[in-house]
């Protein structure tokens, strides 16, 4: 399905799937979403992206390998746990910390470290299992 107007419409619809599913990321704190749902919705825009124009180009246009982006994803969520053990409170308990940036005051987490993390290990999964799959379609 390489149509002319699914190539060319495929890179700006990515964008905008990719925008969303950071979107879904950081608004999974206080509503439904986080990081699973925005990185399913990353991997989609990534197939979507693979089937119009090659792997090719979504290795190129996400430079690591997708393995190691998941791993790096796992090694974050368990890190995030790791960060209770150290402040004297159970395994994965949320530390909050309230910075003052450019004035205001934002809330961050480990919360939001662990849903990172999730996030990366969806999108890395999910993008090596697509990519496999494009390229043994083209063979």
């Amino acid at each position: 399905m390489r149509t002319v107007i699914f190539r060319s419409i495929a890179p700006y619809l990515t964008s905008l799937m990719v925008l969303f599913s950071v979107f879904v990321l950081l608004r999974g704190h206080n509503e439904p979403g986080g990081g699973f749902i925005g990185g399913l919705i990353a991997a989609s825009a990534l197939a979507i992206y693979g089937i119009a124009c090659g792997v090719a180009p979504v290795r190129r246009a996400i430079y690591f390998h997708p393995m190691a982006i998941a791993a790096f994803g796992l090694f974050m969520a368990a890190m995030a746990g790791v960060l209770s053990v150290f402040a004297g409170v159970p395994y994965m308990s949320g530390l909050w910390i309230y910075p003052q940036i450019f004035g205001a005051e934002v809330a961050l987490s480990s919360v939001l470290v662990f849903d990172v993390g999730v996030y990366l290990v969806v999108v890395g999964a999910i993008s090596s299992i697509a990519l496999a799959l494009e390229e043994r379609d083209r063979d």
